[in-house]
C-alpha cells in the first residue's frame, strides 16, 4: 500500500502567520497552544493545498493576513516514492492560483493534487444535528476526492441550477418561460441524475463501514442507519428510471417553480438519514451519540479513500480529541498506526497510547511555532 504524507508546509501572510517553514513527522504531529493562536490556520492551509477551498469559510480575502494584500501556501507531500509541490497564492485583488511541481492549473476547479485528507472539528456535529445543506456538502467534499469528475459535475449542476432559477425569477411571460425551460431541464436532469447515482453508491459504502464502526465504538449498543434520501422520487436505484422521474417531477412542478421562482426539485434539495436504533439521530440524539455518529463518518470516510486510492489519508484532528472519552480516544488512537495524522489540542495530550507512538509536539503562540 502507497504511504501519504505531507513532508513540509511553507506559509507566508496567512491568517496569523507571517512566515513559517515546518517539516512535519510522517506519523503523530501535535500542535499545543491557547485559543486563537493558530493551530486551526495550519490545518486549513493543509486542506486548501489538498482540495483548493478551505473548511472555513468560501471566502478566500478572509485566509490573506489583514495587513497585507497577497498570501502563499506551500506543500510538499510524499505519495510513495513521488514527490509533489501544490502551491497556493492568494490575492486580495485577483482570483485563486494554484501550481503542481511548478504548473499553473487554469481554474482551481482542475485540482486533483494527489493529497487526500480527513478533517475532523467540533463544527462537524452539524453533520448530524444541522440542516441537509452540511450533509450534501459532506458527500460533496468526500466525493470529489475520490472521484474529480464529480467536483466537475456539482460546478456545472450549479451553473445550470443559477440559470434555471434566473429565469424562473424572470419578467418573461409565462408561456416563454416554459419554452425555454425544456433546454435547462435536459441538462439538469442528465447532470443531476449523475451526482444522485454517485451519492447513493457512496452513502452505500459509507452505511457499511460506518456501522460497524459505530456498532464497536457503542460496544454492540447502537446501531447506525444511513439512506440517502432525495426528493427526486424513484422505486429502484437504475440511471435511466432516475432520469426519467426526475423529468418527470420537474414537469409537474413547473408552474409552481414559475410561482416561487426556485427551482424544487433536484440533488440541491436532497438529505441523507441519520437514524440510532431506527431513531432520528438529529431529533433525539444526545450530544454524545451525535458526536459518535461523526466520528464513525469520519472514520469510515478514512477507509474508503484507501480503498479506493490506495493510500490512507491525512488525518487532520482540530481540537476534539479532548472531548471524547476514553474508550473513544482508544479507539481512535489505533487507526493512527496507518496514517500521518496531524492534532491542534489547547492542552497537552496525556494518553498511554501515545507514548508508545513516534510523535512530533509543537507548542503554538500567536503564529509563531516551537518544537
Amino acid at each position: 500500500m502507497l504511504c501519504l504524507n505531507v513532508e513540509s508546509i511553507r506559509i507566508i501572510n496567512f491568517r496569523n502567520y507571517s512566515d513559517l517553514f515546518l517539516k512535519l513527522n510522517k506519523r503523530i504531529n501535535i500542535f499545543v497552544g491557547k485559543n486563537a493562536q493558530g493551530k486551526t490556520n495550519l490545518l486549513e492551509a493543509i486542506y486548501i493545498c489538498a482540495t483548493g477551498k478551505s473548511f472555513r469559510t468560501n471566502r478566500d480575502k478572509q485566509l490573506i493576513n489583514l495587513t497585507k494584500n497577497e498570501a502563499y501556501i506551500g506543500s510538499k507531500i510524499k505519495v510513495g516514492k513521488n514527490e509533489k509541490l501544490i502551491e497556493v497564492k492568494l490575492d486580495n485583488n485577483s482570483s485563486k492560483r494554484i501550481k503542481i511541481n511548478k504548473i499553473e492549473l487554469k481554474n482551481f476547479k482542475e485540482l486533483d493534487s494527489g493529497l487526500n485528507v480527513v478533517v475532523f472539528s467540533p463544527d462537524d456535529l452539524n453533520l448530524v444535528k444541522g440542516g441537509p445543506a452540511e450533509r450534501r456538502s459532506f458527500l460533496d467534499m468526500s466525493i470529489s476526492q475520490i472521484r474529480p469528475v464529480y467536483r466537475h459535475n456539482i460546478n456545472r449542476y450549479n451553473k445550470i441550477l443559477f440559470q434555471r432559477n434566473n429565469l424562473l425569477k424572470s419578467n418573461k411571460s409565462k408561456s416563454d418561460i416554459i419554452n425555454l425551460l425544456g433546454i435547462f431541464d435536459l441538462q439538469l436532469v442528465k447532470i443531476g441524475t449523475d451526482i444522485i447515482t454517485s451519492r447513493i453508491e457512496y452513502v452505500d459504502k459509507l452505511f457499511k463501514i460506518a456501522s460497524k464502526v459505530h456498532n464497536n465504538l457503542t460496544l454492540k449498543k447502537e446501531y447506525l442507519i444511513l439512506n440517502y434520501a432525495s426528493n427526486v422520487e424513484f422505486n429502484n436505484k437504475n440511471k435511466n428510471d432516475i432520469e426519467k422521474n426526475f423529468l418527470e417531477q420537474l414537469n409537474l412542478n413547473k408552474d409552481k417553480d414559475i410561482y416561487t421562482g426556485i427551482t424544487s426539485i433536484g440533488p440541491h434539495r436532497d438529505d441523507i438519514q441519520i437514524k440510532i436504533n431506527n431513531i432520528d439521530a438529529r431529533t433525539f440524539g444526545s450530544q454524545g451519540q451525535q458526536r459518535t455518529i461523526v466520528l464513525s463518518l469520519k472514520l469510515s470516510e478514512v477507509e474508503i479513500i484507501k480503498i479506493e486510492k490506495g493510500a490512507y489519508p491525512v488525518l487532520l484532528l482540530d481540537d476534539v480529541f479532548s472531548e471524547l472519552d476514553i474508550d473513544r480516544r482508544k479507539y481512535l488512537t489505533k487507526s493512527f498506526n496507518n496514517m500521518q495524522t496531524i492534532i491542534t489540542s489547547t492542552e497537552t495530550i496525556k494518553s498511554k497510547e501515545f507514548d508508545k507512538i513516534d510523535k512530533s509536539v509543537f507548542y503554538i503562540d500567536n503564529g509563531r511555532i516551537i518544537k
